[in-house]
C-alpha cells in the first residue's frame, strides 16, 4: 500500500517539512469554510486501500483544528482509504484527563471517543500532557518524544555546571530523563497553584547557585509558572536561566512574559506554529521535529520498530 499525506490547517508548514522528509508530495485536499463557518473538506485524489496519515495540531483556535480532522478523517474513510492516522504533534485537552473537581469533565477522553468513533486507526502525538492519555484511545497510540533534538541542541550549548529544573512535581520523570542524558543534576520547582493559569513559586529541591539552569515542561500557555520559575532560581543563585519545552501554546501574555523576564532563551518545537510575535521574539529558538514524524510514520508503514527511535 502507497502512504499519502494530509493536512489542515493548523501547521501546513510542518506537514511540508514532514514531507520533504519522506520524500512525496503533500496529498491534494480542500479544507475551508461554507459563508456560516462550517467546515468543508474535498479530496482532491484517489486515497483508495493508501495509508494516509493526517497532520493536524489541535492547537488555536483549537476547536476548529479538532473538527477539521474529524471532517477529513470521515471523508478518507469513506474514500475507501486503507487506513487513516491522525498525526497530532499537539493534542489539545490534554490537561483535562481525570476529574479535578466534582461535575468536571474528562475532556481529553471525549476527544479520543471522537477520533475512535470518526474510524481513525491510529494515533501518533508528542509529548502528552498526561501519559495515561495513551489508554484513552481505542487503538495504536505511537507516544513521540522532542528530546533527541532538544538534547542534541542543548549538547551545543557552552553550558556552566547544568542543572535540569522541574516546574512541579509532575515533572520530575521528564526532567530526570534529560538530566541523566546531560550528566546534570536535578532540582525542583515547589509550586503552589491559586487557580487555573495562576501560579505562585514557594520555595526550591536542589541547589542552583552559580549553575546554568534549564527548566524542562511540555508546554509554555501563558508563561506565568516558567517565568516566576525563571526569577526564582536566579534569586537562588542560578548562572543563567534556559527553558525547553515541546509545544509553545503561548497564549495570553506570554510573548510580553518571556519577552520581559531574566531568561536567556526559551526553546520550543515546531509542533504548534508560532505567532508573528512569538516569530519575533529574540529570546524563542524553534527546532523542528519533521524528521522525528517522519521518521515515525515511515517505520510505522515498514512494520519497524518506533521504541528504537529513542535508543
Amino acid at each position: 500500500m502507497s502512504v499519502r499525506i494530509f493536512t489542515g490547517n493548523s501547521n501546513p508548514e510542518l506537514a511540508r517539512s514532514i514531507c520533504a522528509y519522506l520524500g512525496t508530495e503533500l496529498g491534494n485536499a480542500r479544507v475551508g469554510r461554507f459563508s456560516d463557518g462550517e467546515i468543508r473538506v474535498e479530496i482532491d485524489e484517489s486515497v483508495r486501500g493508501a495509508d494516509v496519515y493526517v497532520i493536524q495540531s489541535t492547537c488555536a483556535p483549537v476547536n476548529d483544528n479538532l473538527m477539521e480532522l474529524i471532517i477529513m478523517a470521515d471523508a478518507l474513510k469513506r474514500a475507501s482509504a486503507g487506513s487513516v492516522s491522525a498525526v497530532m504533534p499537539y493534542f489539545g485537552y490534554a490537561r483535562q484527563d481525570r476529574k479535578s473537581a466534582p461535575r468536571a469533565p474528562i475532556s481529553a477522553r471525549t476527544v479520543t471517543d471522537m477520533l475512535s468513533v470518526t474510524g481513525i486507526n491510529r494515533l501518533i502525538t508528542m509529548e502528552l500532557h498526561a501519559g495515561q492519555i495513551q489508554g484513552f484511545f481505542n487503538g495504536p497510540v505511537d507516544h513521540l518524544y522532542t528530546s533527541p533534538v532538544m538534547l542534541a541542541y542543548l549538547k551545543s550549548l557552552e553550558l556552566t555546571k547544568p542543572v535540569i529544573v522541574s516546574p512541579d512535581a509532575g515533572g520530575v520523570e521528564r526532567a530526570r530523563a534529560y538530566a541523566k542524558k546531560l550528566n546534570a543534576s536535578l532540582a525542583i520547582v515547589d509550586k503552589r497553584r491559586a487557580g487555573p493559569n495562576v501560579a505562585e513559586v514557594m520555595n526550591l529541591i536542589g541547589d542552583v547557585e552559580g549553575c546554568d539552569a534549564i527548566v524542562v515542561d511540555d508546554m509554555i500557555d501563558t508563561g506565568g509558572t516558567l517565568v516566576q520559575g525563571a526569577k526564582a532560581l536566579k534569586n537562588f543563585g542560578a548562572r543563567r536561566v534556559f527553558a525547553v519545552s515541546t509545544h509553545p501554546v503561548l497564549s495570553g501574555p506570554a510573548i510580553s512574559r518571556i519577552s520581559e523576564s531574566c531568561l536567556e532563551q526559551v526553546i520550543v518545537s515546531d509542533t504548534i506554529p508560532l505567532t508573528s510575535a512569538g516569530r519575533a521574539c529574540p529570546k524563542i529558538k524553534v527546532l523542528s521535529v519533521a524528521n522525528i514524524l517522519g521518521e515515525a510514520i515511515k517505520r510505522i508503514h515498514d512494520l519497524d520498530s518506533v521504541s528504537s527511535l529513542f535508543e
